[in-house]
């Protein structure tokens, strides 16, 4: 993993790339493009319906969408309303140390990052996910907060992964902490999800891919680190295709794949930190955190 390239001197994870897909809002309306550097075609259905194609076929609409340019949009979180998004648990060795650290038992946590069937839980719909920019959350009954850089993958009907999107599993940890039957509090709740700003197609970006965290609180960074998705316990299609056992997914499923960057135990989000999650070739998520939710 580099971080710079030493042909230009520059950030090789601030590049924008090359082909990605985007939902826009346009006029009022709502629809999704394939932007080819800065220019915007239509994509002529929307994620659901290109996910309920075979791969080979979802690449060839991808790849052969052309006409009218789209002036400057919105851009919107990268995912439909009716989508869902999944996430698996434990899958870095940091993730499973800090999970320890937080539980009252960390026993099960360490077992599960040995077992062969994965943890995996529900995320969020898509009419919940927000977009680059928009406001993420943190609960206002939680008293110790944390973001999760993960890199999402898009998986089609199929079970077959067609693209990655840079998300944010923002988390509860005092509520994960207090009891594991909590998690579902822990990890659901308005604005608890960040996805974008864009879906990088599969097949022009090859893993692994670095992943640095970056949170700043009045202009300052006060916490900045980066791994990298080689340092997953798991093969992603591993992860795909455990859920895919249990459920059926017609519009396609983003599943969240665990994250190997966590802040020390002394710290938590507060309102108005800013949280950057890059992935190398895949994009830049930044989202302002604000408490959703009530004490009492």
């Amino acid at each position: 993993m580099t971080d710079t390239d030493a042909s230009t001197g520059t950030d090789a994870w601030a590049e924008r790339p090359a082909l990605a897909l985007a939902r826009l809002e346009v006029d009022g309306d709502v629809l999704w493009a394939v932007r080819r550097g800065d220019e915007y075609s239509p994509l002529g259905m929307s994620l659901a319906e290109l996910l309920r194609l075979p791969a080979t076929e979802a690449r060839a609409v991808v790849e052969g969408a052309a006409g009218p340019g789209i002036p400057s949009s919105r851009v919107l979180a990268p995912i439909d309303p009716q989508q869902e998004v999944w996430a698996a648990g434990v899958t870095y060795l940091r993730s499973r140390d800090g999970r320890i650290e937080e539980a009252s038992d960390g026993t099960p946590y360490d077992k599960v990052y040995g077992a062969e069937r994965p943890e995996l839980f529900f995320k969020s719909t898509g009419v919940r996910v927000v977009g680059d920019g928009e406001p993420v959350g943190k609960r206002a009954d939680s008293t110790w907060d944390v973001p999760e850089s993960e890199l999402g993958i898009v998986v089609n009907s199929a079970g077959e992964i067609v693209g990655y999107v840079p998300g944010n599993d923002s988390s509860s940890r005092s509520i994960e902490g207090e009891n594991l039957l909590y998690l579902p509090q822990a990890k659901v709740f308005t604005a608890g999800c960040a996805l974008g700003p864009e879906i990088v197609p599969a097949w022009t970006v090859q893993p692994p891919f670095g992943i640095r965290l970056l949170i700043e609180r009045d202009g300052v960074a006060v916490f900045d680190d980066r791994t990298s998705t080689d340092q997953l316990a798991r093969r992603l299609e591993d992860l795909a295709d455990w859920l895919f056992r249990g459920l059926d997914f017609p519009d396609g499923v983003i599943v969240l794949t665990g994250t190997g960057l966590v802040p020390p135990g002394e710290f938590t989000l507060r309102d108005g930190d800013e949280v950057t999650i890059e992935i190398e070739g895949v994009g830049r998520l930044t989202n302002p955190v604000v408490t959703v939710g009530r004490a009492r």
